[in-house]
């Protein structure tokens, strides 16, 4: 089974009666109920020591999915680099909206991961424009949400490796919704619906999305790279014993 860790800042629900009423448990709480029969799953928030992301926790962890918001600038560096490293070691990352404006998101990006936005209680539909995309398994041409925040372009990212959804919505706006990227020996998925006011995270499709995109983010069973200087394989002409 793969290890999941769901780490989300844990603000919203503790702060807003709104949001408490939509999520209870948590927005962690609520992807972890619907993870949890086919992976190991672990919980960590923003207030815990060392934000829950102790170095024994990501060293066991396969698959990390972040959800952030207003607090992104009180994650300390130190937490950031060590989930950097991780990933270019290997685990799996998965963005969740307003996540694309965590240090870690940006760190990972080499951009500002800017965007337009509006609250506007507008549907949202989108698209699967990489229909043989394990992510979108099972998802049809489309699905809707009746009721989302809107992303709209220019997102500040750099080129997607690959393009799985986009999003149109009300107003008019589109958005790249789905993005994966590779670094190092991790894989990133980026997904946008998920406003903590909206019951997003208890949507079918959505939900199927976060599985299909847990399993492809799962590490591949290899070793880190050996980088710096390297010895030859076989004798090279001229070079000195």
């Amino acid at each position: 089974m793969t290890n999941v860790t769901i780490w989300n800042e844990y603000r919203h629900e503790q702060r807003s009666e709104k949001v408490a009423s939509v999520y209870p448990e948590g927005i962690h709480g609520a992807i972890a109920s619907f993870l949890n029969e086919e992976h190991t799953v672990k919980t960590a928030t923003l207030d815990e020591e060392e934000h829950g992301l102790t170095e024994a926790v990501l060293n066991k962890t396969d698959v990390l999915i972040w959800w952030g918001h207003i607090a992104h600038h009180e994650v300390k560096d130190e937490i950031v680099a060590r989930v950097q490293k991780r990933v270019l070691e290997g685990m799996g990352l998965i963005i969740l909206h307003s996540g694309h404006f965590s240090k870690i998101f940006k760190t990972l990006m080499g951009t500002s991961c800017d965007l337009k936005w509006r609250e506007a209680d507008e549907k949202e539909r989108l698209w699967v424009v990489s229909p043989s995309h394990p992510i979108a398994d099972g998802i049809d041409e489309y699905f809707e949400l009746e009721k989302e925040e809107m992303y709209g372009e220019h997102f500040d990212i750099p080129n997607p490796d690959e393009i799985v959804f986009i999003s149109w919505f009300q107003g008019g706006e589109v958005f790249r919704s789905g993005c994966t990227f590779h670094r190092g020996n991790g894989k990133i998925f980026y997904f946008r619906p998920g406003h903590e006011t909206f019951p997003t995270y208890k949507d079918q499709n959505v939900q199927t999305v976060i599985k299909n995109a847990v399993k492809w983010a799962t590490p591949t069973k290899r070793a880190y790279p050996t980088y710096g200087n390297a010895q030859p394989l076989e004798p090279v002409p001229g070079q000195s014993e």
